[in-house]
């Protein structure tokens, strides 16, 4: 481990005004660039199965998938730490959580992350009573949606937002290090972030988190056919693709290049 690589520790223990940024990554060279831009978490996130393979949702990502894919982060890491989740089926019983939880650690990554608070409250805890570092997930869960239906807003009942507050106290007192909010109403997710002694990483859950994670390709513009009221298209990557190989054709083809 580099002397100045983010851990665990660091993560649970955050202090300061901005605070951690988390950024998907799936591959070597994003991993690398997003690393050398100063992202505190590289988030090896099953949304590879949407953003890399061109699924429709997030459950059809394998373990393999998911291993592939953190080998190849790590290899391009050198300061931030590694958060992977683990997929859709790979966590129904503490037993087999424990197992590829490990082979997450051992492919990579720093910590584990798990969508699901009370329901998976014997998991969480067979996984931290065996050291493995884990990241809770509550609020909007991408894995339940053929479940739901759609994705939608949690928190809009008094009711939701006092499971989402338990959920989130009883993840905390297992041990978890750090909390991902997703798509909860902002009011709440700023009532459970004060809560909590842990920090809160939020995406499409308002300002008043800890810190904030993100699709690394909707930030950059790289995939226009997602379209999120929570990012920001930084950069237009797409246009820029389509735009240089159009160029690079016409070059090619008329004896420039």
């Amino acid at each position: 481990m580099q002397q100045d690589q983010i851990t665990v520790e660091d993560i649970q223990n955050w202090q300061g005004q901005a605070g951690p940024l988390a950024l998907t990554a799936y591959d070597y060279t994003i991993a690398r660039l997003l690393d050398e831009a100063g992202v505190d978490i590289l988030h090896v996130g099953d949304s590879l199965g949407m953003i890399l393979l061109g699924h429709e949702d997030t459950t059809s990502v394998s373990m393999d998938d998911m291993l592939r894919a953190t080998e190849a982060v790590a290899r391009g890491r050198s300061r931030a730490l590694i958060t992977s989740d683990l997929p859709f089926g790979a966590y129904k019983t503490p037993e087999e959580a424990l197992e590829n939880g490990r082979r997450l650690i051992d492919a990579g990554a720093d910590a584990v992350k798990m969508e699901g608070g009370e329901a998976i409250a014997e998991q969480t805890r067979f996984l931290l009573s065996e050291g493995i570092p884990l990241q809770g997930h509550i609020g909007m869960l991408p894995q339940h949606i053929k479940e739901e239906g759609a994705y939608k807003k949690k928190g809009k009942s008094e009711v939701e937002a006092d499971l989402l507050s338990k959920d989130a106290l009883l993840l905390e007192e297992l041990g978890i290090f750090s909390l991902v909010l997703e798509s909860v109403v902002p009011a709440i997710a700023a009532q459970i972030t004060e809560q909590l002694t842990i920090p809160t990483i939020g995406i499409a859950s308002g300002s008043q988190t800890t810190g904030q994670i993100r699709v690394y390709s909707d930030v950059i513009g790289l995939t226009p056919w997602f379209n999120f009221p929570h990012v920001q298209n930084e950069m237009k990557a797409a246009e820029s693709i389509k735009s240089a190989v159009q160029g690079l054709k016409v070059k090619i083809f008329s004896g420039e290049n």
